[in-house]
Parts: structure tokens; sequence; C-alpha cells
């Protein structure tokens, strides 16, 4: 790969001629008259055939930068991110304002994909969302070579390298698109990455001398403030209780989610929580009640947050020290996405330092654990030596961890890192959508005897999913429920029911680890990890907390140039906003202060003949704590004199 070229202020390139105005399809689609920052500069590098790297931070316009030259180029634009959720929401947003796109991933039954795929193959899409994990299917890749494509871009692009925060394995076959079409501009896309996770990307997706344009991680309008707390839930009420307007509190466990929701709703504050064990349903709604202000406070784990775009959130405070500063920064920065003065609050307790170090150990066992974890893994899912290439197996983690006596802590780093060495892959939540397919055929459901509940559940079901007789459709059991006038309950009940007389076929909703083994499986002792996959993802993880570390216990230096020099802003000047710039000009205005009432002490000692301490105080019209403390120090220099009464100025 060459060296990429770095662009950080305006520099259009060239725009190709037969091409139309990208400000003129910005306002036809969405009404704006000009772009942000940077989007411009993105633009045109990739309408001019350069692979392209842009850097904008959290609510910065990254759609844009992809979706407008989408619809300037002829072909299609293939567009790989890893969270199901958001390609829905950009896929139903893009099509509210009149542009077609289309979205693959596994939640969808054989005939959504096939319309899907038609849609695209006979030119009726401009965009084409896909997860990772849709690179690994040889049919689907065949698919895609027929597609007339003319831009590859790589949402989330930080997931692909190994020095990033979030490495996902399933990124590294994004390199396939770049092998099918080698012709096409590729555009990466991340919110959050040092300088060597950028070179990291080009290199593995195979980039020509990318171009890089870097927007500074700065964010003027928020406030960075530290706080120390033992009781960490009474200071958050508090800080809602000062602080009006939508609010997110991330932690870092379900449980606590849930917890903290009903301690902020009993302290009289409208809260909800949200965590990716959720079933779809339900995270849609307490998102949509959030996102319209019938709830103020949304507490959650980091599953929450990517895509949306709530504009007005006052305040984001974190209850749990963030694993890095990269993750920090994303959940801190959806806060304030409409410019106005907003606040990022990290609360700390003196057990915080401790868990720092806790977690770089427990995210790398032994690798002789890790070798036996692999064995009992195989021998839990009953698969041989020799065997098992390309399986795909539902994973009962807690199971497992009780079978085996590990814990969970243990389990889940060491899964992790035989998926990064490429033994497996490991899906820690994949959430399935219900599904129902009818067996028999339509002229036999007139016969059936079933009570009026299980025959108001399948009236429901043929009225609204015409296509069950011919093969599964996802369905939604709490529209139906809706509709029904009952319980969600009643209708899994009755759906069971159903299924059990073989008059279909029920698959609920579930959310499961899953193992998809991409090798035979080894004898434990062959297990070889690379340096690059333990030795030096634990230096740079080392790294990363001891970045995490400085931020939040130094008090020395601004928290945002200490962040921004990480992410290697070398030029990086304080806020003046921060917690630690605010106590920094506190002190000076006191310093200037105190220089100030040694001046009038001096006057009043000297011109107006001896004064008392009395005197002092009255005049000065300061507390006097502060103008006995002054008047020690001008004695012990010797500016001043006392015989026990009356003070004299030294001549």
């Amino acid at each position: 790969m060459a060296s990429a070229r770095i662009k950080k202020k305006d520099s259009p390139e060239s725009n190709p001629e037969n091409l139309p105005n990208p400000e003129d399809t910005l306002h036809e689609y969405w009404g704006y008259d000009s772009f942000r920052p940077l989007q411009r500069d993105i633009i045109d590098s990739i309408l001019s055939g350069h692979d392209t790297i842009g850097l904008l931070p959290t609510g910065g316009g990254k759609s844009i930068t992809f979706q407008v030259p989408a619809l300037m180029l002829n072909g299609l634009t293939i567009v790989v991110t890893p969270l199901i959720s958001l390609m829905k929401d950009q896929v139903d947003n893009l099509f509210a304002i009149g542009i077609r796109a289309v979205y693959l991933h596994s939640g969808l039954t054989l005939r959504e994909s096939n319309l899907a795929l038609d849609r695209c193959r006979l030119g009726k899409a401009k965009l084409l969302y896909i997860s990772p994990e849709k690179l690994q299917s040889p049919s689907f890749a065949d698919t895609l070579r027929l597609f007339n494509t003319s831009l590859i871009v790589v949402d989330e692009a930080h997931c692909i390298s190994q020095w990033g925060y979030d490495f996902r394995p399933s990124y590294l076959r994004i390199a396939s698109l770049r092998k099918m079409f080698p012709s096409v501009p590729i555009l990466a896309l991340t919110a959050s990455a040092t300088p060597e996770v950028i070179d990291d990307i080009a290199t593995k997706l195979e980039m020509k001398s990318p171009t890089v344009f870097r927007r500074s991680f700065t964010r003027d309008n928020i406030s960075y403030i530290v706080r120390e707390a033992d009781y960490k839930e009474g200071k958050i009420i508090d800080i809602l209780n000062k602080t009006p307007g939508s609010a997110i509190v991330y932690v870092r466990s379900r449980r606590r989610t849930r917890e903290l929701a009903d301690t902020l709703i009993k302290a009289g504050i409208s809260a909800s929580f949200y965590h990716a064990g959720l079933l779809p349903e339900d995270k849609q709604e307490r998102q949509n009640a959030w996102k319209s202000g019938d709830t103020r406070v949304i507490v959650a784990t980091n599953a929450f947050g990517m895509g949306i775009d709530k504009p007005d959130v006052r305040i984001v405070i974190h209850y749990d020290i963030p694993p890095s500063l990269e993750e920090y920064y994303q959940e801190a920065g959806r806060a304030g996405r409409d410019g106005k003065p907003s606040f990022a609050v990290l609360l700390t307790c003196r057990h915080d330092k401790a868990t720092l170090s806790r977690r770089l150990a427990e995210a790398f066992p032994e690798k002789d654990t890790i070798r036996r974890i692999y064995e009992l893994t195989c021998n839990f899912l009953n698969v041989a030596v020799g065997e098992g290439y390309n399986r795909i197996f539902e994973f009962n983690l807690p199971l497992f961890c009780t079978r085996f006596k590990f814990h969970p802590r243990v389990v889940d780093p060491a899964l992790r890192i035989l998926s990064q060495a490429q033994y497996f892959e490991y899906f820690d939540e994949v959430t399935t959508r219900s599904r129902v397919m009818m067996l028999l055929q339509r002229n036999e459901l007139y016969d059936l005897e079933l009570s009026a509940d299980a025959d108001h559940v399948l009236q429901a079901l043929l009225r609204t999913s015409t296509g069950i007789f011919a093969d599964y459709e996802i369905i939604n059991e709490a529209v139906i429920a809706r509709r029904l006038g009952v319980s969600q309950q009643s209708v899994y009940e009755n759906l069971l029911l159903l299924s059990r007389k073989h008059i279909l076929h029920y698959v609920p909703r579930k959310s499961s680890p899953y193992i998809l083994l991409t090798t035979s499986r080894e004898e434990p002792q062959h297990l070889i990890f690379p340096r690059a996959i333990y030795e030096d993802r634990r230096r740079i993880m080392e790294l990363r907390l001891n970045a995490v570390r400085q931020f939040a216990f130094s008090n020395d230096s601004c928290r945002v140039a200490s962040m921004l020099r990480y992410f290697g802003e070398t030029d990086a000047k304080p806020c003046g906003k921060c917690d630690v710039c605010r106590e920094k000009a506190k002190q000076n205005r006191s310093a200037n202060n105190n220089d100030i009432l040694r001046q009038q002490i001096l006057y009043l000692a000297s011109h107006h003949g001896a004064t008392d301490l009395n005197q002092l105080i009255a005049v000065t019209n300061m507390n006097a704590e502060t103008v006995i403390t002054i008047v020690r120090q001008l004695i012990d220099e010797g500016l001043l004199t006392s015989d026990g009464q009356f003070l004299s100025a030294k001549r």
C-alpha cells in the first residue's frame, strides 16, 4: 500500500464533468444547501476514483458522504456495516425521501433475500447494505460479481484493524470485494481511530494510495467533566436534577441497566433501560419513547446509540469507567449534536484504577487456559477431532460455564482470542426473529377443530402473511397481539399449540451466542496464537487502558487535550471547558484576587498608619480567614510588622 495522503482542510478535487453537482443532489433529496465540513471533500475524492478514508466525529454526517455519490454514480453502491438495526434505519430513512435501497442479513427469509438481490440485479436499487458475514458465502460472492458496482463503502472501518478497540474477524473478508471489483473506489469511514489504526485499515482493505480526510475530534460545545463519587447512583440523580434535557447513562452490565433505571424512576426521573438482550420490539419501543421525549433518560449498555441521531441530548453520563478512549469518545459524542452546550460526565471511584488493571488480565487468559477452553468447547458441541469444518452451533454460554466450572469473564475473552486466531468465529449475541411456515394446504384448514383463541391467531396469520404456504415468513407477535386485543403471551401459547398440532411450524424468536467452526477441530496442543493476536494486542490494550487512566485520573492537564493527543492531534490546546481547565481558571482568579488584596492591605497599612485586622476586614470587604492568611504571609515576607494589635507596613 502506498502512503496515505492526509487532508485536514477543504481541498476539493475536480469532479468529472458528466456527473451532476453534489450540492444539487444534496438539495433535491435532503433539502440542504451546503455540506458540513469535509463532506464535500470526501465526495469529490470518491467521484475522482480515489480510495478514501474519512474520519468524522460522531454526528458528523458520515452517511451523506456515500449516499450522495451513490445517487450520482451509474451503478450500485455496496455498504458493509456490522449493525442490522443501523441497516434498517438507513434504508427506511432513504425510502422515506425517495431513494431506492435494500439490505441483506441473516435474519431475512430466502424469499426476502432473493427479492433484494433481484432489485440490485435489475438496477432498481442504488444502495445495497450487507453485513460482513454475508461475504463468507461463495454463492453470495458469485451473485455480487454480476452487479454493476460503482462504489464500496466500509462503515465502522476500525473493526477491520487488529489494533482497533472493536476488531471483528468477519471484517477481514471485506478485502474480497477489492478482488471482485479492482477498479471500484473504496470509502472507509470511522468516527474514532488512532494513526496506527488508519494505516492498518488502508492495508487490510488493499487501498491504493488512499486519501485520508480527518476532521478534528474537538467538539467545542461539549464540556468533559470527571467526578469522583463512591455512591454513583446518588451523584447521577444530583446531576440530572441540576441539568435539564434528554440524557443517556452508560453502564457495562445488563443487570445494572434495569436496577439504575428503577432507582431513577423512584427518584422521580423519567427513565427506561436498554441492552442487547431485549427483544427487537422492546428495543424499538424504548428507543422511540426516548427519541420522542416521552422518556427523559435511557440507561444502556454500549449496545445503544449506534446510528441513533437525536440532536438534543444535553448530557451523557458514564457510570463505569470505559475500556478505551475510542469507545468513550463515540458514546460521549452522542451529546449535543445540535451544537448547543452539553455535558459528558465520567464518574470514578477509588476502585476504578484496579478495575482497569483487572481488565487487562481478564482480556488475555493464559494460553494453556485458552487451549483448554477450545477443547471443552468442541466437546460441548460434540465435534470430533478432524470434523466440524464450516458448521454453525448455538452456544449456551451459561450452561458451558456451569458444566466446566469456568467464570464467563474467562470464557468470553478466550473465545474471542480463538475467533481472532481464526479457529472459529464467535458471535456473542445473535437475535433471530420469529418465523412461521404453514404445513397444511389452504383447503385442509376448513375442517380443523380449534379453540376460539387459536383460530383467531391462525386467521390473523392468514390475513397478514400471504407467503407462509411457500416459505418461512418473519412475524411479530406484538403486532398480532395488538390487532387481536390479547396479550403477547396468549399469541405465543397459541402459536405453540398450532405448531404441536402440525398445522404450522413456529420458530420463536431468541437471542443466543453462536459458534461457526472455520477449521476442522484441532488437537489443543497444535493451537498457535501468533504474536499479532496475543502479545501485540495485549500491548496495545495496555496502552489503551493507560490512556483512559491518564484521562480519568490526571488533574494536571486539560482532559480534552489529553484525548486529542491520543488520537494523533499533537497540537491540541486546552479546551477551557473541562473540569481541569475550569479549576485552573478558578485558581488563577483566586490568585489574582489575592494579589489585589495584598496590595490593598499594604496600602492601608502604609498610608493610614497603624491599623488592626477588624479595620482591614471591614475596608476590604473580604472574609476574615482570607485576610488573616494574607496578613500572615506579608508578615512572614517581612512586609508587615505587628505589635500584637496593630499592623504597620515596613518602610
